[in-house]
């Protein structure tokens, strides 16, 4: 397998991924054993994805959870950038929005970016991205968000609101600063330099919304952190609390131990929200990159390689239950359990989930105006 550079930024990401240099490059602070506990104390509940390590790095928690236990509340803050259907790993941190607003009786406010990816996609309409927009918003809501705290912003539909608040952090960013934070050019169009400041704004929103200082906790994938580094700069300045930010590792290609599941791929190996349960034992027989050996008589004899197996790799992020995971390791390194049956796993696993999550999403659309924030 050909290895690629590492590229991490907020609109690609290839190569294998090094999350400790990422963390050192990007100025962040790794997860520690204590904010661990602390997270789990203060929720009252674990999370595999904080014993997994699979959220890793933050910008201020461990302040946010000081605050917390003085009393103050704070919001939760991610999204979505609507350039086509909803696939798993855009997923893995509203899951854990999920955990954090159960646990911390939190508002959440979700903004789906129907303007950016207009911007950004030479091949969208803003019709399209729209239409997308409220597609995807159907998958957040199956995954059972409380109605009452939780608000959709879809960027053109409150952009009202938005433009207010986008212009003053706007003002306070420079040309040379987008160049250099986000690779801007010559040749990118005017909208992207302004954009970023649309990103901010719900850092500061529940502040202004409910008038009062409320400081931003935002789950996301680390290549996303750019934005954030921007924004932590800039609302100070107009009075608000820093956000404070937590990333998550990638979900990673089903075709490789290389980069993130994308559909830059192909559609063929990416697991949407709507596949069928046909179609997803079909991508993962078919493409997920297996740590076996090449025989039956060589596999039970040595083992297979969890490590490099995008089966296992999939199943520390769907797979709560530790001894399970821990079994699933040990019998394939072993050679007891051979990649077909390892995939199968998965495919179960995958498709218990996916099934009950369409029944939930077709639900979902009766409810999408209880969600949506508008002008």
């Amino acid at each position: 397998m050909t290895k690629e550079a590492m590229t991490v930024t907020p609109w690609e990401v290839k190569g294998i991924v090094d999350y400790q240099k990422l963390i050192k490059e990007f100025g962040t602070q790794p997860l520690s054993e204590d904010l661990i506990k602390s997270i789990e104390k203060k929720a009252g509940r674990s999370h595999h994805f904080l014993r997994r390590k699979i959220f890793f790095s933050h910008r201020d928690l461990d302040l946010l959870l000081q605050e917390f236990a003085a009393g103050k509340e704070f919001a939760l803050y991610t999204g979505r950038g609507p350039s086509g259907k909803t696939h798993l790993g855009h997923m893995i941190p509203w899951f854990f929005c999920k955990y954090l607003q159960d646990a911390f009786d939190a508002h959440f406010y979700f903004q789906i970016t129907d303007d950016e990816k207009f911007m950004y996609q030479p091949s969208l309409s803003l019709e399209e991205t729209n239409s997308l927009a409220y597609d995807n918003a159907l998958d957040l809501i199956a995954l059972g968000f409380n109605p009452k705290k939780t608000h959709i912003i879809i960027d053109t539909e409150y952009g009202k609101t938005m433009y207010k608040l986008a212009i003053q952090i706007a003002k306070k960013i420079t040309a040379s600063q987008a160049k250099a934070v986000f690779g801007f050019n010559d040749t990118t169009n005017i909208g992207m330099y302004f954009w970023p400041s649309m990103q901010a704004v719900p850092c500061i929103l529940p502040s202004v919304l409910q008038k009062k200082s409320i400081r931003a906790l935002i789950p996301a994938a680390i290549d996303q952190d750019p934005f954030w580094r921007v924004a932590r700069d800039v609302v100070p300045k107009l009075g608000f609390p820093k956000p404070a930010a937590f990333h998550n590792i990638f979900l990673p290609s089903l075709l490789g131990p290389q980069g993130k599941m994308s559909t830059s791929e192909g559609q063929h190996a990416t697991i949407f929200t709507t596949d069928t349960p046909e179609i997803v034992a079909q991508k993962i027989k078919k493409y997920a990159f297996s740590g076996g050996k090449d025989t039956l008589k060589e596999h039970r004899e040595k083992g297979g390689n969890p490590d490099i197996d995008m089966s296992y790799r999939w199943l520390t992020f769907f797979e709560e239950d530790d001894k399970k995971l821990k079994d699933i390791y040990e019998n394939y390194k072993s050679g007891s359990l051979l990649s077909g049956e390892l995939k199968q796993i998965l495919i179960d696993k995958l498709n218990i989930f996916l099934t009950d999550h369409q029944k939930k999403r077709e639900k979902a659309k009766k409810d999408l105006d209880k969600f949506l924030l508008k002008d």
